[in-house]
């Protein structure tokens, strides 16, 4: 059984087109973006270090220079791949999308709560009483964020689809610019919520020049792609734009650019692409699993990394964050396989129930897969 955090292209049914690899290499790319981001953070940089080399701060600052890329590009797929679920009725899609990302945020939830509350010296924010749980079931998403907005996000596309897509569009843009401007209050993941609803309703409105986008890349256009995302955070670092109200979601959406533009590159390298690929097709377990055993690593690493001597330090400063995010992806695929080998499916996908219509739920689970979009 494959679990993914986004759809292929489209559902995998008679006639449908077949899956776009330059998709799946994105997803692999952005997941395993998105966990060296948490290794660093969360692990890496609580490390006391003894070096005086400012490694661990060329890690950290090599992480905050993809933040305009990894969940704005993430979100773009899933826009793109959302278009087929929205197609359907109110009820197909409200059971095939928004019921499952609420069903499997509230399931990991519970789960991570308990796991973190046995890891005190890890730092994420988790809930410490119903109070809290109960906040990050409704107003504050926790870490799972990922999952919640979808399900948020798929409600707006359906509800606001007879609306003028240009209208919409600047509504969300206008949510995302006075968000990464400060002018909202985002507690916990909130402001990701925020930040990245025009992405993912882009992805929804602009899928064939997206596709489009990725189907003509070309090298020249990776080297402009790749010169102008990186020439835009120079520039806002250098003119302290960050808060400047439009300013992350234009940079977001040059790095989207060239996000697209290299994943379509690299399909063309089976060495590069085919991993990242194979990664992007088990993109949810991954997602689900790896801050946990993260948390767990942490507290068995933590010292012995803090206490070694400056040659060990110094070699652990330079791989440290690479190899720690290589073996948690590498847990999270094994600790997947083993709970489906348990029987236990049901934590990655919504439990199908019996169906007042003889036939409806084995047609109605052909025609919502793949599961996640």
């Amino acid at each position: 059984m494959r679990t993914e955090l986004i759809s292929p292209v489209t559902d995998t049914v008679p006639g449908s087109r077949p899956r776009a690899l330059w998709a799946d290499t994105a997803k692999g790319a952005c997941i395993v973006l998105v966990v060296l981001w948490h290794v660093v953070m969360k692990d890496y940089l609580q490390v006391d270090w003894h070096i005086g080399i400012p490694l661990p701060g060329a890690w950290g600052t090599l992480g905050e220079q993809l933040l305009p890329l990894r969940m704005p590009l993430f979100f773009t797929i899933s826009g793109v791949f959302a278009t087929t679920a929205l197609a359907r009725t109110w009820r197909q899609t409200a059971r095939s999308r928004i019921a499952k990302f609420l069903y499997l945020y509230t399931a990991w939830l519970l789960i991570h709560t308990a796991i973190l509350g046995t890891t005190p010296g890890f730092a994420t924010a988790r809930a410490d009483s119903a109070l809290a749980l109960l906040e990050q079931l409704t107003i504050t998403p926790s870490n799972l964020w990922y999952l919640y907005a979808l399900a948020v996000y798929f409600v707006i596309a359906k509800a606001l689809h007879r609306l003028p897509r240009a209208a919409v569009l600047t509504v969300a843009a206008v949510l995302s610019a006075i968000t990464a401007a400060g002018v909202l209050a985002t507690p916990g993941d909130r402001g990701g919520l925020y930040q990245n609803l025009v992405f993912f309703l882009a992805g929804v409105y602009l899928r064939p020049h997206i596709e489009r986008w990725a189907d003509t890349a070309t090298g020249r256009r990776l080297t402009g792609s790749f010169f102008a995302y990186a020439g835009a955070l120079i520039a806002m670092a250098v003119a302290g734009a960050q808060r400047w109200p439009g300013v992350w979601p234009a940079v977001g959406l040059i790095a989207v650019a060239f996000g697209i533009t290299a994943a379509a590159r690299l399909t063309r390298v089976p060495a590069v692409g085919g991993p990242l690929a194979a990664l992007g097709r088990r993109t949810l377990p991954i997602y689900v699993i790896h801050m946990p055993v993260l948390a767990l690593l942490h507290e068995l690493l933590h010292d012995p990394i803090s206490t070694l001597g400056f040659t060990g330090q110094i070699i652990a400063a330079l791989c440290y964050p690479a190899v720690l995010s290589a073996v948690v992806i590498a847990l999270c695929l094994l600790i997947h396989r083993a709970l489906l080998s348990l029987g236990a499916s049901w934590l990655f996908e919504l439990p199908l129930f019996p169906s007042r219509r003889p036939g409806h739920d084995q047609q109605y689970a052909n025609a919502a897969k793949p599961p996640v979009g």
